[in-house]
């Protein structure tokens, strides 16, 4: 039998991505008839080995709006006399809604809300407070810790302001502290309702457009906190976007709950959203990226009998068999290296 109909006989092609031979003995270095074959044992298809970089990129859809709602629950008792709508937009020192018709007031930070806050308390919480109180243009005290004597005399003008009783102390539910302007989600309680129990009131976003994007678990390599990301918006431009935060999410359903992950992505350019309250996008993502290495079409891998894959490589009216290292596999191409191996080679496609 000649060389190339051994081979043939012996060796298989590397399915798709997976690079695994399917059901194939292979091709074995050393031994055996090592004679030049003739035109008819030729390769019946052939490739070159080209270099290029190569990307690792996966198409995921995604959903571009404001991001996932807060909710804020209701604590200051009383009823419910004003309620913003879906979609208002509010600042730092305005309200939120109003119970008994006096304010809740949004202000900036990080830190939630979690207790009343008078003098002699100290934490974080009372730095963003005073940190709000001097932007709304109250002073007289040092923005630090520790909520002084001082610090009450500024809370009591900022109550005057609000028409609120002049206590010098913030009760808990009072302000709600956000890390900047938000937009109402929707409202899931009613004017002339009860409140003050920590039922639910609304639910809010940021006023920054983002794109949420769930991914297989399986998935999980694509999505890390900081990369690049290309979007193809709704018109068909595709704009950068980098990824902000991911996490776990669980997904009830009929059976057995799902896990997720859900990566939130930014757009490098917050005007390409312009006019587009929500829509669906394709968000590609790269999980790797090899700069200047040979490739070959998949499916040029010959699977070898002692293990490992090999090219035929054709020179002339003869064929020689190359050892060669498999790395990145993308869009039907394979990264290899090979002893000899050189960009412009052409290789045989097994049948």
């Amino acid at each position: 039998m000649s060389r190339r109909g051994q081979a043939a006989a012996v060796a298989g092609v590397v399915g798709a991505a997976t690079a695994a031979a399917v059901g194939l003995a292979g091709f074995q270095f050393g031994g055996g008839d090592t004679g030049t074959p003739d035109a008819s044992d030729l390769p019946p298809a052939t490739a070159q080995v080209t270099r290029t970089t190569m990307l690792d990129t996966d198409d995921e859809p995604g959903s571009l709006g404001y991001g996932p709602a807060t909710a804020l629950a209701g604590r200051i008792p009383g009823v419910l006399t004003q309620l913003p709508q879906a979609g208002d937009v509010v600042d730092r020192g305005q309200p939120v809604y109003r119970v008994d018709d006096a304010p809740v007031v949004l202000l900036f930070g990080d830190v939630a809300a979690y207790r009343t806050l008078a003098p002699g308390v100290v934490g974080a919480d009372v730095r963003q407070l005073e940190t709000n109180l001097r932007a709304l243009g109250y002073t007289g005290f040092t923005v630090d810790d520790s909520f002084s004597a001082t610090t009450a005399a500024a809370v009591r003008r900022w109550q005057q302001a609000n028409h609120l009783p002049q206590t010098g102390q913030v009760e808990l539910g009072r302000v709600l502290f956000a890390p900047g302007a938000i937009r109402v989600d929707t409202v899931t309680a009613g004017v002339n309702g009860s409140t003050g129990d920590g039922d639910e009131v609304l639910r809010f976003t940021g006023t920054g457009r983002e794109i949420t994007v769930k991914l297989e678990v399986s998935k999980q390599r694509l999505a890390r906190k900081g990369v690049a990301v290309q979007v193809q918006m709704p018109d068909g431009r595709t704009v950068p976007g980098r990824v902000e935060r991911v996490y776990t999410v669980i997904e009830q359903q009929d059976g057995p709950p799902l896990t997720k992950i859900e990566a939130i992505v930014s757009l490098g350019d917050p005007s390409a959203a312009t006019g587009v309250e929500a829509a669906v996008v394709t968000v590609t993502f790269t999980a790797a990226e090899h700069k200047d290495v040979l490739t070959v079409p998949v499916a040029a891998l010959v699977a070898l009998a002692e293990g490992g894959y090999g090219l035929e490589v054709v020179e002339g009216s003869g064929t020689r068999y190359v050892r060669v290292e498999t790395a990145l596999f993308a869009n039907g191409r394979v990264e290899v290296t090979g002893d000899g191996l050189r960009e412009g080679m052409t290789v045989g496609m097994p049948r």
